[in-house]
């Protein structure tokens, strides 16, 4: 198995969990990645930035389900929160209406106002019509304060707009890129990543991808097909050895497993939102093939989105004299989408080992650091057939 040639945004070389053996079930699209799923677009924007005054560890994604050229034109979406302490604006809404025709944008907890600003700008210069009405945009969380100076809001609306003309329909990155730039995952190195699923489904092939921001677990919860790779590792842990770095900030005791995990998933089978929703309630199922148990501390929320259907689910005001037409959705029978939900327990278990493979060692704000899973002990739990590509 030779390297899959992505890189990550300075051109390096991307190795990913399949390069390292990891056993991983289900086949993936070409890509494997969610932007498989045809019309799915990725940009990102990170920052890192050390001054005199300032260290900046983060980052925004931002996610177009129909690409730029279908901004406004709805999907069936759901969303499902295993637990709320976190945040996902425009949920309201995609429960209300069963529907998402806006951009998704993922960064740090501090940052949610200054992109949701950001997608509002960048609608009303690309997509006027859109904006003339209302705008409610998905923005998603997760706090990346151990490793950047969280309050120093080091992501602006600016960034929102350059990660949404940024995005594209190509290899995305993962580790310490866009949102995920900042974060930390099963006491390492955490961040940006993505897998996708082929699901065959009554002679017709399907596509389902996921994209991951990781913030969350406990280094001790950390398994790989049953192999405790966390407890075992010698990596240093320096973020729950020394649990009192938060009180130096006058927050507290730090308690493993803090964090909060963000997860999109997109397909291009058509689904009701009811299914949409049914997918996204599978997310904690892959996330638990990790080892996670799911912290009081972690906001662990989740979004579903099917590109099927293109022009149902419309809640735009009427022109004048206009008449409304009955609309139409075509969908799976129900008993018919246990594939989805097995791909979405595959292809989420496999975004978070990508953000594990592909995120390297990094230093942040007042010396704090983080490091990555290493791939040696990788190669030493799942056999030789991987050492040619971790050395």
């Amino acid at each position: 198995m030779g390297i899959v040639m992505r890189s990550n945004q300075d051109g390096r070389p991307l190795i990913r969990a399949r390069d390292l053996n990891m056993p991983l079930s289900g086949v993936p699209g070409p890509l494997n990645a969610i932007t498989d799923v045809p019309g799915v677009e990725v940009g990102m924007v990170t920052v890192i930035r050390d001054t005199e005054t300032a260290t900046a560890r983060t980052g925004v994604t931002a996610i177009l389900p129909r690409g730029k050229s279908g901004v406004g034109v709805p999907c069936a979406a759901a969303t499902y929160s295993l637990n709320g302490n976190g945040e996902m604006t425009g949920r309201a809404w995609i429960d209300e209406s069963g529907s998402l025709s806006l951009p998704i944008a993922i960064t740090n907890s501090h940052s949610v106002g200054a992109v949701h600003r950001g997608v509002d700008e960048w609608l009303a210069r690309v997509s006027r019509e859109v904006a003339a009405q209302w705008m409610l945009p998905v923005v998603a969380e997760t706090w990346d304060g151990y490793l950047n100076e969280i309050n120093g809001q080091h992501v602006s609306s600016a960034d929102a707009g350059t990660a949404l003309d940024a995005a594209s329909s190509g290899a995305v990155s993962e580790g310490n890129v866009g949102g995920g730039t900042g974060m930390n995952c099963y006491g390492f190195k955490g961040g940006s990543g993505t897998s996708s699923r082929v699901v065959p489904i009554g002679g017709t092939e399907y596509t389902l991808g996921v994209f991951t921001q990781a913030n969350f677990g406990s280094r001790k919860e950390l398994r790989v097909a049953g192999v405790p790779l966390g407890s075992q590792s010698a990596a240093p842990c320096p973020m729950e050895q020394d649990p009192n770095w938060l009180a130096a900030d006058g927050g507290g005791r730090a308690v493993g497993g803090a964090g909060s995990v963000i997860v999109v998933i997109a397909t291009d089978a058509p689904l009701l939102p009811g299914q949409c929703a049914a997918l996204a309630r599978r997310v904690p199922l892959g996330l638990a093939r990790s080892g996670t148990t799911g912290s009081h501390f972690s906001g662990d929320i989740f979004l579903a989105f099917s590109t099927a259907n293109s022009g149902a689910l419309s809640s735009r005001m009427e022109t004048p004299g206009e008449e409304p037409e009955l609309e139409h959705l075509a969908f799976l029978p129900w008993g018919a989408i246990d594939s989805l939900y097995e791909a979405v327990v595959e292809a989420v278990e496999e975004s978070v080992l990508n953000v594990l493979v592909a995120a390297e060692d990094m230093v942040g704000r007042a010396g704090h650091a983080s490091y990555r899973l290493p791939h040696d002990e990788i190669v030493a739990a799942f056999g030789p057939a991987a050492a040619s590509i971790a050395s």
